[in-house]
């Protein structure tokens, strides 16, 4: 486990201690490409509609899609579309055949994880 100098609380990541330890510094490294205001964690980037949070802004672009309907990912192969690019990445899975996931237990490949 990976322990903070300052309080002692234990953590088994090292990433999630750095994160910890800004709570002392007062550090806030993220900021809001929107309102300009600054944040100790990248969790604090919300969706304006449903309150849901994201690590990175990407990703909080990619959701706000779901709140106003675009869907700019469209498939090469049946012209399906998508909100997300990794919902399409997803669905190429389909065409592909590809199985990127193994269940550890009976060594059968997937197209999801579980």
């Amino acid at each position: 486990p990976y322990q903070c100098n300052q309080c002692n609380k234990a953590f088994s990541q090292i990433g999630t201690l750095k994160i910890h330890r800004r709570s002392h510094t007062g550090e806030k490294s993220f900021q809001c490409s929107q309102f300009y205001k600054a944040f100790t964690r990248t969790s604090h980037l919300t969706s304006n509609q449903c309150g849901q949070a994201f690590s990175h802004q990407y990703q909080i672009k990619d959701h706000q899609r779901t709140h106003t309907g675009e869907y700019p990912y469209q498939c090469n192969q049946c012209d399906k579309i998508f909100a997300q690019n990794k919902d399409l990445n997803i669905h190429m899975r389909m065409h592909t055949g590809e199985k990127p996931f193994q269940c550890k237990q009976c060594n059968k490949a997937y197209s999801r994880s579980s």
